[in-house]
C-alpha cells in the first residue's frame, strides 16, 4: 500500500488492544439494531491533533478532560478553526482528525485518499445540537418565527423589528422600530451549511440559494469569525440577530422558537434529538461512513428543524498501529456514555441515541493500519 502521511503523532498502546466490532448500515438512524461495540479496557498514550468546528469547543474541552484523565499519558490538541478548515487539514494530512458540522462532500472524499490511503476518510457523528436563532432586542426575550420570516430577515427583506411579519406572530411582544442587523459567519462553517440547508428546505420560495458552508456574498449584514465571534457581535449590537450553536448562546440573548407545522418549537436538546431521529444515512458511501441526511421539515411538532450533527472526520486507514489505536480510543470515548454525558453537561447537546452511538463505536472500531 502507498505510504500514508497523517501529520505527526507519537502514540503507544500500553494495555492490550482495542477490540471493537464493526458494522455498517443504510437504515434510518432511529431504527434497527446494531451489535454493541465494547472496549477491552485498553489505555493509550501519545499526542492526538485535530482541528475544525468551533461549535464543539465546549464538548471538546469536556472530552479532552475525561479522556486524558482515563489515559494519563494521552494528550489531545484541538484548534477550533471552523469546519471547512478542519476538513482541509485532514485531507492535507496536517492532523489526525477533524471536527466538522458538515460531512465530507464526494470530491473531498476522493481527495482524502491521497493522505488516508485507498479507503479514504469517513464521517462519524459524535455531537448533536440545535442551532439557535439568537437575537438582541431590548425588552424582548421571546419570539416566534416561521422559516419564511427568518429567511427574509437574513436576506435583508425584513428590515425592522416591528415589521408586520414579526408582529403578527408575536402579538404580545413590544417590538421596537429598530433596524435589524443580521450577523453571519465570515469563515467556511458547518453551522452555516446546516442553517442554510434548513432555510433552503423549509423556506424554498424565499431562500433560493443552495445550502453552503460559505454565506452568500451578495446578501447584506455583518460577519464575524467563529461561533464565539458571532455571539460576541450579537451581544454588542442592539437589533442584531444571528445563528449559532446553542451551547455558545448566553442568557443575555433571546432565542426564537421556530415554526413546525402549526406549532412553534423552542430550542432544546430533546427537540434537536427528535429531528435527528428522522435522519437517514447518505447512500453510496462506505459501510462505516455515517453521513446523515437531516429532515428539515419534520412532521413531529416536537422536533426542532435547525439542528446540526457534528462529525469526527477520520481516516479509515492510518500509517501505524499506535496512531490508529489513539484515534479509535478517543473517538470511542467521545461517543460512549461518559463522553456523551460530559458533552450534555458542558454544551447542552443532545446525546446520541443508543442505536447511533453503537454504530459510531463500530465505525471507529473499523479503522485499520496500513500494510
Amino acid at each position: 500500500m502507498k505510504a500514508l502521511h497523517i501529520g505527526r503523532v507519537a502514540a503507544v498502546v500500553t494495555v492490550g488492544a482495542l477490540a471493537l466490532t464493526a458494522c455498517g448500515t443504510d437504515n434510518v438512524v432511529g431504527s434497527g439494531t446494531t451489535p454493541a461495540a465494547t472496549t477491552s479496557g485498553a489505555t493509550v498514550t501519545g499526542t492526538l491533533t485535530g482541528t475544525g468546528a468551533t461549535s464543539i469547543s465546549a464538548a471538546m474541552d469536556a472530552w479532552k478532560a475525561g479522556f486524558e484523565s482515563a489515559n494519563t499519558g494521552a494528550n489531545v490538541q484541538y484548534s477550533p478553526e471552523g469546519s471547512g478548515a478542519g476538513r482541509k487539514a485532514l485531507i492535507a494530512g496536517a492532523v489526525q482528525f477533524a471536527g466538522s458540522d458538515a460531512y465530507l462532500k464526494d470530491e473531498e472524499l476522493a481527495s482524502a485518499k491521497a493522505k488516508c490511503g485507498p479507503d479514504g476518510a469517513m464521517n462519524i457523528p459524535w455531537y448533536i445540537s440545535p442551532i439557535a436563532v439568537t437575537f438582541n432586542v431590548p425588552g424582548v426575550k421571546d419570539l416566534k418565527l416561521d422559516a419564511g420570516t427568518v429567511a427574509k430577515i437574513f436576506r435583508g427583506e425584513i428590515k425592522t423589528w416591528n415589521d408586520p411579519a414579526i408582529a403578527t406572530a408575536n402579538p404580545g411582544a413590544k417590538l421596537p422600530d429598530l433596524a435589524i442587523t443580521a450577523v453571519h459567519r465570515s469563515d467556511n462553517s458547518g453551522t452555516t451549511q446546516n442553517f442554510t440547508d434548513y432555510l433552503n428546505k423549509a423556506a424554498a420560495s424565499v431562500w433560493t440559494d443552495k445550502a453552503s458552508g460559505d454565506w452568500p456574498a451578495a446578501l447584506p449584514g455583518e460577519n464575524a469569525k467563529g461561533t464565539s465571534g458571532v455571539v460576541k457581535t450579537v451581544t454588542e449590537t442592539a437589533g442584531a440577530i444571528a445563528y449559532a450553536d446553542d451551547s455558545a448562546v448566553t442568557d443575555a440573548l433571546g432565542k426564537a422558537e421556530l415554526k413546525v407545522g402549526d406549532a412553534y418549537v423552542a430550542v432544546t436538546a430533546e427537540a434537536a434529538a427528535k429531528a435527528v431521529d428522522s435522519a437517514t444515512v447518505v447512500p453510496g458511501r462506505s459501510a462505516n461512513d455515517l453521513s446523515l441526511k437531516l429532515n428539515r421539515t419534520p412532521k413531529d411538532a416536537g422536533a426542532y428543524p435547525a439542528v446540526l450533527v457534528s462529525y469526527a472526520v477520520v481516516c479509515q486507514t492510518y500509517p501505524d498501529a499506535a496512531t490508529a489505536a489513539l484515534v479509535k480510543a478517543f473517538g470511542t470515548f467521545a461517543v460512549g456514555d461518559a463522553g456523551q454525558q460530559a458533552s450534555v453537561a458542558a454544551a447542552k447537546s443532545a446525546p446520541l441515541s443508543s442505536t447511533l452511538a453503537a454504530k459510531a463505536k463500530a465505525s471507529f472500531a473499523s479503522i485499520k493500519v496500513a500494510k
